[in-house]
């Protein structure tokens, strides 16, 4: 490669990472980047939108903060969002062990008046009744709050999961626990939310949802099957990463048409998935103010995606398939013979790659058995491989998987 070329790549590199912060389009679409700031500037939306969550009647920022990131540490980051509208926060039990709740409840201490300005979200593993209601109980004390809003059964893959817990959620909310009931989902996601449509018993759901896939159409099926029932959605993973490489012609090339209309590509992203209104909310880890600003601006600005927009996007999905994790788990897992939950894998390498917390991917990897993390590199993937509908190099994703997580 010629000296040309490589100055070209890293400036490449280099901009989109300095882009993809958000920091320039947060000014074109007039968030200051200061703490203090309270407002956009003139000629954008007043205050952060806000759209009603299915049956529940409850109204909830289209932008939620999600709590994966050091809550405790972070106090202003939690006020200035407050600040902005976003009022849907989110967490879990297994974000820091616990210390993203603390953080949450810290906040609630110091700023009681806010808790009820605040639609307030936690997660737990598929347990039994009797050990949900155990960590919900520890939950509600490190949220320092006496009830949240929705309670999740968190990362199911298969609505069966959760079948036994139905009386459990009746029983809890009779209690004030919490309002209404759900689940998220990495995985499966359409089974999951075409299940859950014939139920009749689930509130809410938070799944994976973004611009390659929302408009394959079983997702498509399964989205409009559960805003007939009523189910309120909110969406997360919209930002789709994969094993892209930062500095690809492809990617540079998404980047600059969306800046020239004002924006960048991240926020582009986010505002394909606002353009469905059957979607409540998109769930973003913003744990900085740099990321919060950017998101927030472009959750208030008026401007709607063009078909050239969405046709740019589109373009980007197909030609960077085979470097994204669909999240069709059973596809995978039955041809292997269940042997490696390969989507889950995946997603540890998203935590790693796109998310940049090497501490979260491998927190996350060493949740999983033993015996799976130790047969990664020893199982035959070629009929993965041929049935993947994106592509994946499964094989040598797994090695890699293996290599950076171990």
């Amino acid at each position: 490669m010629d000296n040309t070329k490589k100055q070209q790549g890293v400036t490449r590199r280099g901009f989109i990472r300095t882009v993809g912060i958000g920091g320039v389009a947060a000014t074109a679409l007039g968030i200051p980047g200061g703490a203090g700031a309270q407002a956009p500037a003139g000629g954008q939306a007043a205050a952060m939108p806000k759209r009603k969550l299915g049956k529940t009647g409850a109204e909830v920022s289209i932008l939620c903060l999600g709590g994966m990131f050091d809550t405790v540490n972070n106090q202003l980051l939690l006020r200035q969002a407050l600040n902005w509208g976003v009022t849907y926060w989110d967490t879990a039990e297994g974000y820091g062990n616990g210390l993203s709740e603390d953080g949450f409840g810290r906040f609630f201490t110091r700023y009681p008046e806010a808790r009820k300005d605040i639609f307030l979200v936690t997660k737990f593993r598929p347990s039994p009744p009797d050990k949900l209601s155990e960590a919900l109980d520890k939950g509600l004390k490190r949220l320092q709050t006496d009830y949240v809003d929705v309670f999740f059964t968190h990362g199911i893959s298969d609505f069966n999961q959760i079948a036994g817990v139905r009386d459990w959620a009746e029983q809890m909310k009779k209690a004030g626990k919490f309002k209404f009931f759900g689940f998220s989902t990495h995985a499966n996601m359409e089974d999951c939310l075409l299940a859950a449509s014939k139920s009749g018993w689930i509130d809410s759901v938070m799944f994976t949802y973004n611009f390659r896939l929302m408009n394959t159409p079983k997702m498509k099926e399964a989205v409009d099957a559960c805003t007939q029932a009523g189910i309120g959605l909110t969406s997360f993973k919209t930002q789709a990463g994969g094993q892209v490489k930062a500095d690809s012609e492809t990617e540079f090339k998404l980047v600059q048409k969306f800046l020239e209309r004002g924006f960048t590509d991240k926020q582009a992203k986010l505002k394909a998935v606002w353009e469905n209104p059957h979607i409540a909310s998109i769930c973003s880890q913003m744990p900085n103010l740099a990321y919060l600003s950017a998101n927030v601006a472009a959750a208030r600005d008026l401007k709607s995606l063009a078909q050239s927009d969405f046709e740019a996007l589109d373009r980007f999905a197909s030609e960077t398939r085979s470097g994204y994790c669909a999240g069709c788990g059973r596809i995978c897992q039955a041809a292997v013979g269940g042997k490696v939950p390969v989507n889950d894998v995946m997603r540890c390498l998203m935590y790693y790659r796109d998310y940049g917390d090497r501490e979260l991917a491998r927190g996350v990897f060493a949740g999983l058995p033993e015996e799976v993390r130790s047969r990664l590199t020893g199982v035959d993937y070629s009929k993965a491989e041929k049935a993947c509908p994106q592509g994946l190099a499964i094989a040598a994703l797994m090695a890699e998987a293996s290599d950076l997580l171990a």
